[in-house]
């Protein structure tokens, strides 16, 4: 399986800082940069932007729920208007700064609860969807490959956007392909595990799940996380598995 690297980055705002950006950004396909809602104030989109530009990475926009107190990890009963209006504000701030910069804007992956409702709720997917489609540019959508891709693919279709699908490495799996809680013991990898899944992914195109069953993973893309320095050895690693 050849797979692209991505990872969630720009989500400083003011005197607060989150991630380790530039040191990550060489190591990466695709940059998803957060537009402001949950995190990002315009002077780290653009920094960040630049950091892509710099290392020749994907651009994508990360937009969230409009939830900086909670970082955009709490669930918000938005009607389908509002989803497509703030996605298109999202989208068009991150869009518009990376023209600045003639960069272009190639995909958007939702941020926490936003990715987790969309994959969990048709109604939310079909807004985000539809947001995407209705965008007066190409844009791909990013969205967890699960046993369903199918059934994403054919919703995608229909609306004439194009999906890319993406795998975690330090995520561990539910039988049924979702993420495990991160309320529960061994939702996330430590760097052993997570070397060893993505090698999986790799040889295979399978996960192993919280219960030992072997999963298949269509993914066209990896989400790796580089908030410290453990993880950004992580990231070097994973690149060379990857790569080989």
């Amino acid at each position: 399986m050849s797979l692209l690297l991505n990872c969630d980055l720009g989500e400083s705002y003011g005197s607060w800082t989150m991630g380790l950006d530039a040191a990550v950004m060489p190591f990466i396909d695709q940059a998803n940069i957060a537009c402001g809602f949950h995190a990002g104030d315009p002077l780290v989109m653009q920094n960040t932007l630049a950091l892509a530009k710099k290392h020749d990475v994907m651009v994508g926009a990360h937009p969230g729920y409009p939830d900086l107190v909670g970082f955009g990890r709490r669930s918000m009963n938005c009607s389908k208007p509002e989803i497509i209006a703030f996605m298109h504000y999202q989208m068009s701030a991150i869009w518009g700064m990376a023209k600045a910069q003639n960069l272009s804007l190639d995909y958007v992956k939702p941020h926490g609860a936003l990715y987790n409702d969309m994959m969990a709720n048709i109604d939310v997917r079909c807004a985000i969807m539809q947001a995407i489609a209705e965008f007066p540019y190409p844009i791909t959508l990013m969205l967890q490959a699960t046993p369903a891709y199918k059934v994403h693919q054919k919703e995608a279709e229909q609306l004439g956007i194009k999906l890319w699908f993406e795998a975690f490495a330090d995520r561990c799996y539910d039988d049924d392909g979702k993420l495990l809680s991160r309320t529960q013991v061994g939702a996330v990898h430590n760097k052993e595990k997570m070397i060893a899944q993505v090698e999986q992914l790799c040889a295979h195109g399978t996960v192993t799940t919280v219960s030992g069953n072997s999963l298949a993973i269509h993914a066209d893309t990896l989400c790796v996380h580089g908030d410290n320095m453990e993880g950004i050895n992580a990231i070097q690693e994973v690149r060379e598995r990857i790569s080989k």
